[in-house]
């Protein structure tokens, strides 16, 4: 089964466009797990236990495993992602982006030592810091294209002036990831929820591809607005899935005991959101 694969599988098993972002912060754990790194796998343990049945995905970030070095709590919590939630594909968002021998060990990384099924890249580099990910036939690649942070405009909102048509940066990743840079269909895009916009020009250009879409919840992207832009009808079909993820808004749900089943109701609340958004 190929990443989409599991993607659409999992939009109509748990009817869902939710990604459920892991983004452990120890200093904001409940007060019964406050500051203590040692309990990272406990507390996304929880969340996913509680969450399982609301997501088409979940994506954790890497960052937050590796400054307390908890990697091994994160190659136990991807194991007991796939005891518990066999039918939801994991994003893991590290954002790398380099290039020869050096992307092939990312790869590895990402691939074989956590066994995800997709990643996010920076595809700075250009497609040669993309190409390693895509040896690993069904796996999926999430290209940076147009990212929810203000400072995303320093770079991903100029014009190429060499290039016909003068597209913006991010125009333009989003034309590679939909053209030649797809050989075997695995790529998808980062576009924050924060611009709408930019994500209804991303899927004008990019009808095929999924949008992995951050920003809603905390960052303060409207969950509406991204259904109608992300999703389109192409004839009789729709266009490629959008994968909608909040963080913060269901991990920190509560500051007490409770924060698992805080947690549930959040993520159950924005299914419904972005569901009733799409009809």
């Amino acid at each position: 089964m190929t990443f989409l694969d599991m993607l659409r599988h999992a939009e109509r098993q748990n009817r869902s466009l939710l990604c459920v972002g892991l983004d452990p912060d120890p200093a904001r754990f409940p007060a019964h797990l406050k500051n203590d790194a040692t309990r990272i796998y406990d507390f996304c343990a929880a969340i996913v236990e509680a969450t399982a049945d609301t997501a088409i995905a979940f994506k954790p970030q890497i960052a937050y495993f590796a400054a307390h070095r908890a990697e091994e709590q994160l190659e136990r919590l991807m194991a007991h992602m796939r005891r518990v939630a066999p039918q939801v594909p994991v994003i893991l968002d590290a954002k790398r982006g380099d290039i020869g021998s050096t992307a092939q060990q990312y790869a590895i990384e990402a691939f074989e030592r956590y066994g995800a099924d997709a990643v996010t890249l920076s595809p700075f580099m250009g497609f040669d810091s993309v190409q390693p990910y895509l040896q690993y036939h069904g796996k999926g690649a999430f290209l940076l294209c147009r990212t929810s942070n203000p400072g995303g405009d320093d770079l991903q909102n100029q014009r190429l002036a060499s290039i016909e048509g003068q597209p913006l940066l991010y125009e333009h990743v989003a034309r590679l990831a939909q053209g030649p840079w797809n050989l075997n269909g695995q790529l998808g895009l980062v576009v924050g929820a924060t611009y709408p916009a930019e994500i209804e020009r991303v899927r004008a250009i990019a009808p095929t591809l999924p949008l992995l879409i951050p920003g809603v919840g905390a960052q303060g992207g409207d969950a509406v607005a991204t259904v109608k832009a992300g999703l389109r009808t192409l004839g009789d079909e729709t266009t490629g899935p959008i994968i909608v993820n909040s963080s913060r808004a269901i991990l920190y749900a509560s500051n007490g005991a409770d924060f698992a089943e805080a947690a549930r109701r959040i993520a159950l609340k924005t299914r419904d959101e972005l569901r009733a958004a799409r009809t």
